[in-house]
């Protein structure tokens, strides 16, 4: 665990008590990004502006780069960063259309579209290798952009990933039968339901960190509504299906999954685990959709056990 735990932070914000909601929000943001080691930067490719967080000591090993899921953005990595080896090099983009990125409407944001601006964004960042770890959409992001660039990706790691949906979860009934998608934040309140529905151990989130986000949820609604309606097909754009590709990854793949997942099926972890040559799937009790954040300490063990057990291969 790196520095400055979180009774700080706590003891930080009544000391800030007599700033806005939105200073408040950005120092407990700031001051989370401080604990894992993480500076927020920028870079712009084809005119277009990206946000990251990137280690503020960057070692010589390979890095490890970090794509959220859906709605989500960058900051989702930053308890799992913490719990991380201070020796490991991060990077947690803002994926396009998400957080602190471009948000353009007059794109595709299917994950094709996804995996074709990373290639971008990593040539301009000068990442040539590195282990690829997604969440959810991000994590179907990471698989496919694994199987179409073997020559980057030395191994991958999917967290609850999206792509493949043969048994069904609540989400994908809810979604499918028209009834609102739980995870597009709509009106005050929604961001509680939300985070109910996707875990199953909560998070502290302080007052005024839970009151922007939702503020700021809400007013993406319409972009939201358009990205999910790009990705919910995950064969969109492809000349192979999202399965085919599967079976093309040739990094050492390693899947985690909450048994208690609503937004995913688990069972979906072992199609996963077939289709990919060189996979190992875990799945976790009494955990949800974002593994990371529920159990981070948990998911960080996983994860360097993982490329540790790479590293003597």
């Amino acid at each position: 665990m790196k520095s400055l735990p979180l009774f700080a932070l706590l003891a930080t914000l009544v000391v800030l008590s007599g700033c806005s909601r939105h200073d408040l929000y950005e120092s407990a943001i700031a001051m989370e990004r401080s604990r894992a080691d993480l500076e927020e930067k920028r870079v712009v490719v084809d005119g277009a502006e990206y946000a990251y967080l990137r280690s503020e000591t960057v070692s010589d090993g390979t890095p490890l780069v970090m794509l959220h899921g859906f709605g989500a953005n960058k900051d989702n990595w930053t308890r799992l960063a913490n719990a991380l080896p201070e020796s490991t090099t991060l990077y947690a983009l803002d994926l396009p259309g998400h957080g602190d990125s471009a948000q353009p409407r007059d794109r595709a944001y299917t994950h094709k579209a996804q995996v074709e601006s990373l290639e971008a964004i990593f040539t301009e960042l000068g990442l040539e290798r590195f282990h690829l770890i997604g969440n959810s959409m991000g994590g179907a992001i990471t698989a496919l952009y694994a199987a179409s660039h073997p020559n980057q990706v030395q191994s991958a790691i999917l967290f609850a990933p999206g792509g493949i949906t043969e048994f069904p979860s609540p989400l994908t009934e809810q979604v499918t039968d028209g009834r609102p998608n739980p995870l597009i934040v709509r009106k005050e309140g929604d961001l509680d339901k939300l985070i109910d529905f996707v875990m199953e151990q909560k998070p502290f989130i302080p007052w005024p960190v839970g009151s922007v986000m939702e503020e700021k949820a809400i007013a993406r609604q319409d972009l939201n509504e358009q990205i999910f309606a790009d990705i919910i097909d995950p064969d969109a754009g492809m000349d192979q299906s999202f399965t085919e590709q599967m079976r093309q990854i040739q990094a050492p793949v390693l899947i985690i999954w909450g048994q208690q997942d609503r937004a995913l099926n688990v069972r979906n972890a072992d199609i996963f685990g077939r289709l990919i040559p060189n996979a190992r799937v875990v799945k976790l009790d009494n955990v949800g959709h974002v593994p990371m954040m529920e159990v981070p300490e948990r998911s960080a063990e996983l994860v360097t056990g993982f490329l540790k057990d790479i590293q003597r291969q």
